[in-house]
């Protein structure tokens, strides 16, 4: 009888243990309450709880959680259906609030995120939604986030994860994109021509400034080289005439010379002459020089004798 009554306190021992001590797993938090009523929330680790006087109310998850809204079909501003889904990412920042001021809820922060997502897609047109999803979570999590705040609950982001537009609008839009690239296509390949004859131009105006500066450089070239040989025929004639008047008879015989062969090269060179007549007697040119020779020699040896003449012409007179 004695060992059947110390099993029972035993046992009853056991019961009390097993309730008034309490183990919370990290990324738990779990509510205790008094009779019904709450008192005070335990935290990761071991706690003690008065037996049959304490228990625990609710296990809260405070760790970031992952909801995800069902798909729902949306009329736009523009009367266009389209096939929204959703993700939140959420997390429990007072277990108290989450555990009593919301029966539910993931369910609750649901039925928000569907709610506000027909409203914010709503006021917007097709393409303002097509081309601004992130404005849209934007907008979703701050009112989402304003409305569970008195849960006790941190709205980290939330996502769009699909939005489609009907068949018929998305056939639309694909040939609107083709339109629009062959449009682009056509404007680079217009940009590229009006590049290309551009440098084209600008090649060509290069080449005739250069060309330009060629034919003046050259022209320039010429005239000097002719003024050259215009001093240095001067010069040459200048000597000759000097030589002349000196009596210098093999300078006379040099410049006639060089003018005669001068003068049958040209008769040689012309396009007009298809037959050179060429002197059988060259002794010809001799005797002309010599010729020219003499005189000089008459007019040197006449010189002198000039004025006694002369004199003599006024004393007669």
């Amino acid at each position: 009888m004695g060992m059947i009554v110390a099993g029972v306190f035993l046992v009853l021992a056991l019961i009390v243990a097993f309730g008034a001590i309490k183990i919370v797993p990290q990324g738990r938090e779990f509510t205790v309450e008094r009779f019904g009523r709450y008192t005070r929330t335990l935290k990761p680790g071991i706690s003690f709880l008065t037996p049959f006087v304490e228990g625990v109310g609710r296990r809260v998850n405070m760790m970031e959680q992952v909801l995800d809204v069902p798909r729902q079909e949306v009329i736009t501003r523009d009367n266009v259906g389209v096939q929204v889904d959703a993700i939140v990412f959420i997390q429990v920042m007072d277990a108290a609030a989450a555990a009593y001021r919301v029966d539910n809820l993931n369910y609750a922060i649901q039925q928000l995120a569907m709610t506000n997502l027909r409203t914010v897609v709503g006021s917007l047109e097709l393409d303002e939604v097509l081309s601004q999803r992130d404005a849209i979570n934007t907008r979703l999590l701050n009112v989402i986030d304003e409305a569970t705040g008195p849960w006790g609950v941190k709205a980290a982001r939330i996502e769009i994860k699909d939005l489609t537009p009907p068949p018929d609008i998305t056939n639309a839009m694909a040939r609107q994109m083709k339109a629009e690239r062959e449009r682009r296509a056509v404007i680079t390949e217009a940009d590229g021509e009006k590049s290309a004859a551009i440098a084209r131009a600008e090649g060509a105006k290069q080449a005739a400034i250069l060309e330009a500066e060629g034919r003046r450089e050259a022209a320039f070239r010429d005239a000097e080289a002719r003024e050259r040989e215009a001093e240095a025929e001067a010069k040459a004639t200048e000597m000759v005439s000097n030589a002349i008047a000196a009596g210098d008879v093999n300078a006379i015989n040099y410049f006639v010379a060089q003018k005669y062969v001068e003068a049958f090269a040209e008769l040689a060179r012309s396009p007009q002459q298809k037959t050179v007549i060429v002197p059988a007697e060259m002794g010809a040119l001799v005797g002309t020089v010599g010729g020219i020779g003499e005189l000089v020699k008459a007019i040197n040896a006449d010189g002198p004798s000039r004025p006694p003449a002369a004199a003599r012409g006024r004393t007669g007179a």
